[in-house]
């Protein structure tokens, strides 16, 4: 059965055993290729490894640092260094955590697990 018979049978309403048939076949490709896709990293995320690389080896210690202070460090705005320290926590060797900042109030920190 092609794609276009079994089209046709949904619309006109008349979906027998081979058309139920056609429409699992259909449903477990796309799930196949959903599943590759989810698989393999993203462009932005092959991008951004080189930079959680950094802040992981070279950037993090002991002390916790907001991710102003991780952006100013990589030269870029606090909120793509945010999404970075975010995806260094993924990595599982950095740890999230509450830092007081003198007029900011409690802001996330990011230190080495």
């Amino acid at each position: 059965m092609t794609k276009r018979e079994f089209l046709e049978m949904v619309i006109t309403g008349t979906v027998t055993e081979e058309g139920i048939d056609k429409a699992k076949e259909m449903l477990a490709a796309m799930d196949s290729a959903n599943a590759k896709r989810r698989e393999q990293p993203s462009k932005t995320a092959k991008e951004n490894a080189p930079l959680v690389k950094r802040i992981i080896d070279e950037i993090l210690g002991k002390e916790p640092m907001t991710a102003t202070q991780v952006g100013e460090i990589l030269g870029v705005s606090p909120q793509k260094a945010s999404s970075l320290c975010r995806a260094a926590v993924k990595t599982e060797k950095v740890t999230q955590v509450d830092v007081k900042v003198k007029g900011k109030g409690t802001q996330k920190g990011y230190i080495l697990a």
